[in-house]
């Protein structure tokens, strides 16, 4: 397994957020090379990209973002995604772990992540992880 974070813009990291996004939420508008520069430019954010060994092609990805806020330094885990055709083999908890690792040193004290329960396999991964369900309102303001 390599797990790796994405520096720059590629056309096969293109191609494989391309195939990997729609998997994870179907209405997703295609990510362009400007928007994904813009992410990968921002301090905040650190992307992820595994491959199985000998693998030719990206086969997971996942997003960590972490940022200072008053309180104290905060990280999330968004868009954690690894294609159908590999799922079952660790990839997402590799990816996980790593994110973790990444926060760790960035200083933050607890990453955050949400989970649509329909998603029963993420959920299990989560908790077998060490994630542990937080009962909480959930607010969204729709732009």
């Amino acid at each position: 397994m390599q797990i790796n974070t994405v520096t720059h813009v590629t056309d096969e990291l293109l191609d494989a957020l391309t195939r990997l996004i729609p998997q994870l939420k179907i209405s997703s508008p295609r990510l362009t090379p400007d928007a994904l520069a813009a992410l990968l430019s921002s301090d905040a954010v650190t992307l992820l990209t595994a491959r199985t060994d000998g693998a030719a092609s990206i086969v997971g990805m996942l997003t960590l973002i972490v940022y200072r806020a008053p309180t104290g330094v905060r990280a999330r885990i968004e868009d954690v995604v690894v294609d159908e055709s590999v799922r079952g083999q660790g990839i997402a908890v590799e990816l996980v772990q790593h994110a973790l690792e990444i926060a760790r040193a960035k200083g933050a004290d607890g990453v955050a992540l949400t989970s649509n329960p329909r998603r029963e396999a993420a959920n299990r991964l989560y908790q077998k992880v060490g994630f542990t369900k937080w009962e909480t309102n959930v607010y969204f303001y729709k732009l």
